[in-house]
């Protein structure tokens, strides 16, 4: 039962981020004006990472439930909440090197971001043909 759930997080997950990178992130850098993407971006990025690491803390809880001596899903929900985490508190140093037009910073973090983000899309995607 435990496994079924897992799943379905990592479903959530993927589809959160995929959701985001899909349809949100074009459509705000596509129909908004300049100066007001900031502030849906601004709002939106800390609720995915915030929701991500959740998601990574109720895997966790299920895999410890369930009791599995397999190791896989520990590091899927290991990697997921501390990708959240780390996502999560990059945010104000991104924001402020966008600010301040450092966009070396700016690139470097931003990739960071989008490289965990991917990270965990695809654990959370393949991790289940592991077990």
């Amino acid at each position: 039962m435990f496994i079924l759930i897992q799943v379905l997080i990592s479903g959530l997950i993927s589809g959160l981020i995929l959701f985001q990178s899909a349809f949100v992130a074009p459509t705000v850098f596509r129909d908004l004006p300049e100066e007001n993407r900031p502030i849906i971006l601004r709002s939106l990025f800390p609720k995915l990472f915030k929701s991500i690491a959740v998601a990574g803390i109720l895997f966790l809880i299920t895999s410890f439930l369930e009791g599995s001596n397999a190791t896989i899903p520990y590091i899927v929900g290991v990697f997921t909440l501390l990708s959240g985490l780390i996502c999560n508190g990059m945010i104000d140093a991104t924001n402020k090197a966008r600010d301040e037009g450092n966009d070396k910073r700016f690139s470097i973090l931003h990739r960071a971001s989008v490289l965990l983000t991917i990270s965990v899309l695809l654990i959370n995607l393949t991790w289940i043909f592991m077990v």
